[in-house]
């Protein structure tokens, strides 16, 4: 019946005759090693495989078991973010006035009043990321997400640190100071 098979495969030209031939030597030489290994394992080696077969199982449901704490606490830092932006989120004021900040390598536009910029470019107002979109807080609030989760927080000027950030020396405009309220 095999031969039938094999004959079959051969003249729709989906197999050569070098590929039946190499399948049939392994097939012969399974059969070969299933014969050669018929003798009964000793108690002992039956005991050992199985200890080392319960050592792996423990090991697998310790890295799975590791694996789902690690999601829980995923979730419940989203979950605290979620409710910190939304029980402080501040209202946005729609304006004429863009604001373009950077998020993940794009540039992003929010339109906001004037007085909303200018508060953001301060330091009194910061961008957070909530789902798809983007929320205004308080620096204070910023600073708990931001411990939380340092990449939901977009945009924080942060004007109570010291501004000491020194340019290389080999910078040419190193002498040129960027105003905080320049718009791009």
């Amino acid at each position: 019946m095999g031969n039938a098979l094999r004959d079959q495969l051969l003249k729709a030209g989906l197999v050569n005759e070098k590929q039946a031939k190499k399948a049939a030597k392994e097939k012969q030489k399974d059969a070969q090693r299933q014969h050669g290994q018929g003798k009964p394992a000793t108690a002992e080696e039956d005991a050992a495989r199985a200890r080392q077969a319960q050592a792996e199982k423990i090991e697998r449901d310790r890295l799975l078991n590791q694996q789902r704490q690690e999601q829980a606490q995923k979730k419940a830092l989203a979950a605290q973010i979620r409710q910190l932006v939304e029980q402080h989120r501040q209202p946005k004021e729609a304006g004429e006035t863009p604001y373009n900040f950077a998020d993940g390598g794009k540039v992003k536009r929010l339109y906001l009043s004037e007085r909303l910029r200018r508060r953001i470019v301060q330091g009194q107002l910061a961008i957070v990321r909530l789902d798809q979109g983007y929320e205004l807080v308080l620096p204070e609030i910023a600073e708990k997400i931001r411990a939380r989760d340092a990449d939901s927080v977009v945009v924080f000027n942060d004007t109570r640190q010291p501004a000491a950030q020194e340019a290389p020396a080999e910078d040419p405009y190193a002498k040129f100071q960027v105003p905080d309220d320049l718009i791009w």
